[in-house]
């Protein structure tokens, strides 16, 4: 079991069998397919050199395929990963410079210690602290300044900017230096990876293949658009026209090494790769959860922070970037027919041989092409239905998710995932700093007590049932104690107020002296505190205080029973 629990990869190792191995080739190949185009096309939108990208592919795909819990999650670079790389390196040194490199591995390095010390000390459950609505709106903006930032490359413009604020009037003032053969590269790259997703599948089953097949092919459409436009550029020398073009990526495979950098480098990116491990877990963890239950699999929390954690040491070892588990890759891997993590493995050994055997084609790519499959991946991002859904449900959620994509859009995105985590947490602590407090009454004939303002119940005037619906600690503590405080002065005939506890889960000590105060000062004006239903692990916690010897009424198992015996004393 120890082997188990350091090593999963053990738990689907030990079963393994040919037809696992087939369904994980099947997939495997089709993912490298894939996952080559987008490696070079992320590496851009990150800033480092094309050959970066392969390498942040292959060794963080078998150290996760070792070590995480997720038996189909295929790790590497991401779009908003590769965004928040480049805007947190941006500032501290230039672009297409050593230094920046050497930045981007420091970045990885920093991103897998800080996620393995929070494995180790068992911080999977950070996620639940941070708001799926505004983490929706982050990711909404980042999709919208990734796209509007790649618009430079479709027209073969000069642009610059990594705010919504920068990028349109940049955009705007070279407008008309757009040069039009790059465009209608771009222009119909998009086109036709658009067109692929949302009539190739119909249009392969009318050939007369299965739709399963007709899907599968489907997922190739990128790798057929760069092929197409690689030769384009090589029949026609577009290059000589004005077209950008990839140029020269170097071939083999990533060199194995780790160079300490300065301490001056640590703190800068200190804060920033905090942020990218928050975003990329949270990326990460939701699409592995989301698919793991589909095949009633489960995901370890804790030990995907050590698997994500190595990978990323893994990609910074292996001159490569942070990396995540990516939504859009695993996806296909699953829907390939992914059974085990040996679909990553395989992907890696893919990668790694086009990064030996490949990159002599890939010098023709055209940049315009790379943005073009940048754009299409990014629209899936884009959710503004989130808007409509919180504002619907709960204006609070909204403004929150409104807050977060304009602060991403016009303060970029390492201030707007700050601001994002810090909304969560003020918007968590809020709701359960205002609990809420049910006034209970009795339905006749029954045993049940419900609230007085949903139902018609029996109530006396002179006994006050009060059911709080959160654990009571120091957020809320002041709130029930000034409701009691309120409803006493308010309504001078109470003589008895009972707390309804079954949904208190959790007392702690600000919560524990509140009543202890607020037992006194009842007992100052006359009024008796009554508990009812108080649960084990709370009264395991009241009997080591003095709180039980100084209540001034009694404690019930039930309501009922704490209903019936105060009304008799009436």
């Amino acid at each position: 079991m120890t082997l188990f629990n350091a090593l999963p990869a053990a738990n689907w190792l030990r079963v393994y069998d040919r037809s696992q191995l087939i369904a994980d080739l099947t997939a495997a190949i089709i993912v490298t397919i894939l996952l080559i185009p987008q490696s070079l096309a992320y590496a851009m939108l990150a800033q480092v050199p094309p050959e970066v990208g392969l390498y942040s592919s292959i060794m963080p795909l078998v150290v996760y395929a070792l070590l995480g819990t997720s038996r189909t999650l295929s790790v590497g670079p991401v779009a908003v990963v590769s965004l928040m790389t480049a805007t947190s390196l941006g500032s501290i040194v230039q672009a297409g410079t050593a230094d920046y490199l050497t930045a981007a591995t420091t970045l990885a390095l920093l991103s897998g210690i800080l996620l393995i010390l929070m494995g180790y000390f068992k911080l999977g459950m950070i996620t639940n602290f941070l708001s799926h609505s505004v983490i929706s709106g982050f990711i909404t903006a980042s999709g919208i300044i990734i796209a509007l930032s790649q618009l430079k490359h479709i027209f073969g413009v000069s642009a610059h900017g990594d705010t919504l604020a920068e990028l349109l009037p940049s955009l705007l003032s070279t407008a008309n230096q757009s040069h039009w053969i790059t465009a209608l590269l771009g222009l119909g790259m998009i086109g036709f990876l658009l067109l692929s997703r949302k009539h190739a599948t119909a249009w392969l089953q009318r050939l007369g293949l299965n739709e399963s097949t007709a899907r599968t092919l489907t997922k190739t459409a990128p790798i057929v658009g760069i092929f197409a436009s690689i030769a384009a550029v090589s029949v026609f020398s577009l290059q000589q026209r004005g077209v950008i073009i990839t140029g020269h990526i170097p071939a083999g495979l990533p060199s194995l090494s780790l160079q300490w950098p300065s301490t001056e480098l640590l703190q800068q990116l200190l804060l920033p790769a905090l942020l990218i491990s928050l975003i990329g877990y949270v990326e990460s963890i939701s699409v592995g959860k989301t698919l793991a239950h589909r095949r009633r699999q489960k995901i370890n929390a804790d030990q995907e922070l050590i698997g994500l954690g190595a990978a990323n040491l893994a990609s910074c070892v292996s001159g490569g970037y942070p990396v995540t588990g990516g939504f859009s890759r695993t996806i296909v891997n699953f829907e390939a027919g992914a059974l085990t993590q040996m679909a990553s493995i395989l992907t890696a050994i893919g990668i790694a041989i086009a990064s030996v055997f490949l990159t002599p084609v890939l010098h023709f790519l055209p940049k315009a092409t790379l943005a073009a499959t940048i754009i299409v991946a990014v629209i899936g991002l884009i959710d503004f239905g989130i808007i409509e859904k919180t504002w619907r449900f709960a204006r609070s959620d909204c403004y929150a998710v409104l807050a977060t994509i304009a602060i991403t859009l016009f303060y970029g995105v390492e201030i707007g995932v700050a601001c994002g985590v810090a909304a969560s947490i003020v918007m968590h602590l809020y709701r359960t700093s205002r609990p809420h407090i049910a006034e209970v009454g009795l339905i006749e004939g029954t045993e049940h007590f419900r609230n007085v303002e949903r139902y018609h119940v029996q109530t006396v005037p002179e006994i006050l049932s009060l059911r709080p619906d959160e654990s009571l600690f120091f957020a809320n503590a002041q709130f029930l104690e000034e409701t009691i405080s309120t409803a006493v002065y308010e309504r001078g005939q109470i003589a008895h107020i009972i707390l309804q506890c079954n949904a208190v889960n959790e007392v702690d000590y600000s919560a524990l002296e509140m009543l202890e105060t607020v037992n006194e000062q009842l007992q100052d004006q006359g009024v008796q505190l009554h508990l009812s239903e108080v649960k084990g692990p709370v009264m395991d916690k009241l009997r080591h205080t003095g709180l039980l010897l100084k209540l001034s009424g009694e404690v019930f198992v039930s309501q009922y029973d704490a209903y019936i015996k105060v009304r008799k004393l009436l």
